[in-house]
């Protein structure tokens, strides 16, 4: 069967961030964190920066693709915090960046480049024994591209260059399909079936082709509904929404400082402390992604303790409304994704392409990003970038 990584030549690993203060739940943590570590001078910055062999706060470094973050080396930095940017963390979270290429120890400025309301990112998560859980995870906001468990991923752009153009796929791959189907094959038709049919090994992400287009076409409406789930409104679709009588509900208001997620399948009733959401339908509760519970890893990453004294303890000192409205979506996308899994089951591929000739391997070119220069990068010091 062919492999995530032949269809979808190109592709890159995830963000490396070298500090974990840098993203947040919140945008206005990131805002009160960047103040902080401007006011701080010398060593007390170096160990509020922390320090890597990548970044200090005198490393030199190009503005991100797309953003107009200074240039200038960190350490004389006196001005406001860039404006956090929304990005897509692990596989089903969001969260807040500081879209600032000096505070980032590999941020894949190619990924940058091609990031627009027309591009779509498949993220491929780490294969993990013995765990349920979806290959893949789509995003149309840049992701991060780290799996549910932490482990690296890929990060896959649906196309090469900004403005939709030039699919990220196997020259001739949707001509080859075309001709095997009957009828025209296009790049989001490819993504759909991907998501709906990827299967996860530990050779890696892969996707099983079916010689029957009835099978194909079932696959395709499954995996688009499975992605504008995803996509939670994004690309002109509709934000993701239960029927009516099992759509949750807060039922008892979300403390301050929540302490514990618990959840009682008899009642479908998700408790945050005190707090109280319901109904909360199984499949949400039992989502699972890369051996990891999806609600849990999202509770854990707003209210896991941080080292007294560091950026990352500088969070709200109380739950924020706006956490509860993300967790009633967030609880509705996996619902939505949870009982469309018992179709994903019963796709039967059957008889499958098992050789494209002339399509697959890919060529070595299709492995790399294209050239993109339809962004003004400044360099380090306010130099031109050269690209």
């Amino acid at each position: 069967m062919p492999m995530l990584d032949e269809l979808m030549p190109w592709g890159t690993a995830p963000l490396r961030l070298g500090r974990p203060w840098v993203m947040a739940p919140d945008a206005a943590s990131l805002q009160a964190r960047w103040d902080a570590l401007v006011r701080a001078e010398g060593v007390e910055q170096d160990t509020l920066f922390g320090c890597t062999r990548a970044r200090t706060p005198r490393s030199a470094a190009s503005q991100l693709p797309g953003q107009t973050t200074g240039t200038s080396r960190f350490v004389r930095e006196d001005g406001p915090c860039p404006v956090p940017v929304r990005v897509s963390h692990g596989a089903f979270d969001e969260q807040w960046l500081i879209p600032d290429h000096r505070l980032i120890d590999v941020a894949r400025p190619e990924l940058w480049r091609v990031a627009d309301e027309r591009q779509l990112f498949v993220v491929e998560h780490c294969w993990v024994a013995e765990s349920a859980g979806p290959a893949v995870s789509v995003s149309a906001m840049l992701p991060d591209g780290h799996s549910p468990a932490g482990r690296p991923g890929r990060i896959r752009p649906l196309y090469r260059r900004p403005g939709g153009i030039e699919p990220n796929l196997a020259p001739g791959l949707l001509s080859a399909l075309g001709s095997r189907y009957g009828r025209e094959v296009d790049a989001d038709e490819l993504v759909a079936w991907i998501v709906a049919a990827a299967e996860p090994s530990a050779a890696g992400c892969v996707v099983p082709l079916p010689a029957d287009p009835r099978v194909w076409l079932s696959g395709v409406e499954l995996g688009r509904r499975m992605t504008q789930i995803q996509l939670r409104g994004a690309r002109g679709g509709e934000r993701p929404r239960l029927p009516g009588g099992r759509r949750p509900y807060v039922r008892a208001a979300v403390p301050a400082r929540p302490d514990a997620i618990t959840y009682d399948a008899e009642d479908e009733v998700l408790s945050l402390g005190d707090g109280r959401i319901s109904p909360v339908p199984a499949e949400a509760w039992d989502f699972h992604a890369g051996g990891v519970r999806m609600l849990e890893l999202w509770f854990e990453h707003r209210t896991a303790a941080a080292e007294p004294g560091t950026l990352e303890a500088i969070r709200p000192a109380v739950w924020p409304q706006e956490w509860t409205s993300e967790l009633l979506e967030l609880i509705t996308v996996l619902a939505l994704l949870g009982e469309l899994r018992g179709r994903q089951d019963e796709l039967k591929v059957g008889p499958e392409i098992t050789e494209l000739p002339g399509v697959l391997p890919p060529p070595t070119a299709a492995r790399r990003p294209a050239s993109v220069l339809d962004h003004h990068e400044e360099g380090p010091e306010g130099q031109f970038a050269l690209l």
